[in-house]
């Protein structure tokens, strides 16, 4: 690789910042895109034109600018003088609302996934109980382990970003279908010593692939016209509690948002709601037209 402290960098990332594998890999990919986009080209702001020709959206060149800058600050914590720094700024991205799971959208999933064996089934449910009573992030979801769970105070363990652990308090019924499914559910599908929470067909920790396999299967049979991604139970359970009166302060704990301004953004979606609620129900918006009190 022709890029200064390329080892030195994802060594960087992996062991002393804990980044996941995940996040390091696309570290990589952006990486691999700015040595293509040097084979051709020697002034940084073409970088737009490149990536744009490559069908990138602008959240994915927002993210490769912010790959790219923080690859050239850690060029110039080793002493190296990198101008591309100053002259690289990342493009504005439009927030956009996210896409949440209704409680009624869970329910047809919920009862979609069942299947001939009543293990498999007991499995599929306390998946998606997981994703919507956690809010969680598919990555962590496979990565809990059957030591995250304290029975005694009802609260799961959960491993965010960077290595940074949350508790997070069970509901009644979800502590309940957990303690059914570790009990009588689990032993029965485990093939192996592994202490996955959940367990894939196969008995073993379940991968992302398998929990996007599945969850495209259920919705699928549910009538969607699209698969449920994972993300949108987070979205879901984060829009649920807010709009049940929870505070930001809370959500942002279970979500694992290291900002406040990121959990912030749900209160667009409920304010979005309101909006439609008051139009919809509010007695003046039934009103017949009127005059105008003032003529133009």
């Amino acid at each position: 690789m022709a890029l200064s402290y390329w080892v030195e960098f994802f060594d960087d990332l992996r062991n002393v910042r804990g980044r996941s594998r995940n996040t390091v890999l696309a570290y990589r990919r952006d990486l691999e895109l700015y040595e293509e986009f040097l084979k051709e080209h020697t002034d940084i702001h073409e970088i737009f034109a490149f990536m744009s020709q490559r069908n990138l959206s602008t959240r994915s060149q927002a993210r490769v600018i912010s790959s790219l800058r923080t690859y050239f600050r850690f060029c110039e914590s080793r002493g190296e003088k990198v101008p591309q720094l100053q002259n690289l700024r990342p493009p504005k991205v439009k927030m956009g609302l996210p896409k949440s799971l209704s409680l009624a959208e869970f329910q047809k999933l919920y009862e979609a996934c069942q299947v001939d064996n009543t293990f498999r089934t007991a499995r599929n449910q306390v998946t998606l109980l997981l994703l919507f009573g956690l809010g969680c992030r598919v990555s962590e979801l496979i990565q809990l382990n059957l030591h995250d769970y304290n029975e005694t105070d009802g609260w799961l363990r959960v491993v965010g970003k960077a290595g940074k652990e949350r508790l997070i308090p069970l509901t009644e019924m979800l502590q309940k279908e957990l303690k059914d499914y570790l009990q009588h559910i689990r032993n029965t599908l485990v093939r192996d010593n592994n202490s996955s929470i959940l367990v894939n067909d196969r008995g073993k920790r379940p991968s992302r692939v398998d929990i996007w396999r599945w969850l495209a299967a259920w919705s699928e049979k549910a009538g969607f016209e699209e698969p449920v991604s994972p993300h949108r139970f987070r979205h879901g359970c984060a829009t649920a509690l807010l709009e049940a009166g929870a505070d930001l302060r809370s959500i942002q704990m279970l979500l694992g948002h290291s900002s406040i301004q990121t959990t912030q953004i749900y209160t667009s979606v409920t304010t979005n709601k309101a909006r439609e609620t008051i139009e919809k129900h509010h007695p003046l918006s039934r009103l017949k037209n009127r005059d105008p009190l003032v003529e133009t």
